[in-house]
């Protein structure tokens, strides 16, 4: 990247250019200089990857493997094909045919509070890491964040000072949003390696990180790849072994359809009973292969005042998250991930932590939940509340 602007348009160029003199008249990017951006546009860490990707078969490879094996359950986004029968998702060059580098950027969001392994209240639930996102107002005041808000519009500034810089070119940023495997990228970008747990881990940030993506047109100046991490997971296991409802099948190998995060978010309907009790007291998310990481004790405390704790949240009540009414529900996650779930499934995921409980203070609760009509779209809801009555052994006569 030059320090002088130049007008290189890329569409004032005849139709007649071969893509390799399109590719001529298009400004490199230095990688150092675009990683500065991003740091401070206020990401953690940032790297410039070039394109088309040099482990690009592999990952696309274990993609179709893991599509092939139906770990995706209800997430079809990820099986999703194009016209030549490929898998979207699979290599970058095929949504983005133009792309010559891809910015990976990454954000952590790791708070000062305790770990979902800790020991904690008999009454409390677990709201995943991520999902406790705050922004800092300036009364002293804690906001609900989204985090892709956040990141985009980050994302976003780090587009506008290069196109600032560099003229027009075509450019896609992303928060989980895009048909792109950041954790796949970002590992061939250097910004960690993926572990065992299939979580992207930094060698100094941990695993609690976000990645966000801005895709480019432009080329890498000297178009050589970072160097990327070397794997450091060594012989431990204990990501695998904590997994209570056995979602690791093997070293980086998930059947997404019994992680309890895809089934306390993603998953529409009735929870699997033999899966019910393995979800412990997660309402949303699941960090366990996470809080039992050796890599993530080392982590730091991320510096971010839009990525804040918000403590209450942190090892919640279930009777509070189940006064919650449908308008109370809106109000206390507008702006948050959780929203996503939806009022009835939070409910179903709270109904399966109280069975899991062994607390006989939530059969009312539970009962009461029986009494009132099922809607049309429950969620899961009754069939969730009659597991947990069975479980606390108080299941109605009947039911």
């Amino acid at each position: 990247m030059r320090a002088e602007k130049e007008p290189a348009q890329r569409e004032l160029l005849p139709h007649i250019l071969t893509q390799q003199q399109a590719d001529a008249a298009l400004q490199p990017l230095d990688a150092g200089q675009v990683r500065q951006l991003a740091l401070e546009a206020g990401f953690t860490e940032a790297s410039l990857l070039p394109l088309p990707m040099e482990q690009g078969a592999v990952a696309d490879a274990r993609l179709e493997k893991f599509v092939a094996a139906g770990f995706t359950g209800q997430m079809e986004y990820l099986a999703r094909r194009d016209e030549q029968g490929r898998l979207v998702r699979g290599r970058l060059e095929r949504p983005f045919p133009w792309a010559r580098s891809v910015l990976l950027c990454m954000a952590s969001y790791h708070g000062a509070a305790p770990r979902s392994v800790d020991a904690a209240d008999a009454g409390a639930g677990w709201i995943a890491r991520y999902a406790w996102t705050a922004r800092l107002e300036p009364d002293g005041s804690r906001r609900a964040s989204d985090y892709h808000k956040v990141l985009l519009k980050r994302l976003r500034s780090v587009e506008s000072a290069l196109h600032a810089e560099l003229g027009q070119f075509q450019s896609r940023a992303y928060v989980d949003t895009g048909p792109i495997l950041e954790r796949a990228a970002a590992a061939a970008a250097g910004l960690g390696w993926v572990g065992k747990n299939t979580c992207l881990i930094h060698p100094r940030h941990g695993s609690y990180t976000f990645l966000a993506a801005l895709v480019l047109e432009l080329p890498v100046a000297g178009g050589q790849a970072p160097l990327t991490v070397p794997d450091r997971c060594g012989s431990c296991t204990r990501c695998l072994d904590a997994c209570p409802t056995g979602a690791l099948i093997a070293p980086r190998q998930m059947d997404a359809t019994r992680c309890i995060a895809y089934l306390t978010i993603e998953h529409r309907g009735i929870i699997p009973p033999e899966l019910a009790a393995g979800m412990g007291r997660q309402v949303f998310g699941c960090d366990i292969c996470q809080d039992v990481c050796p890599w993530n004790r080392k982590a730091p405390v991320a510096q971010d005042t839009q990525l804040e704790t918000r403590s209450e949240l942190v090892n919640p009540q279930l009777e509070w998250l189940a006064g919650l009414g449908q308008a109370e529900f809106e109000a206390l996650f507008n702006g948050s991930p959780v929203r996503r779930t939806g009022y009835r499934a939070l409910l179903r995921n709270v109904a399966i932590a109280m069975g899991n409980s062994g607390l006989g203070r939530y059969v009312p609760w539970l009962r009461a939940q029986l009494q009132e009509p099922a809607p049309e779209q429950d969620g899961g809801l009754q069939q969730a509340v009659r597991w947990a009555l069975s479980r606390l052994g108080a299941v109605r006569e009947d039911g």
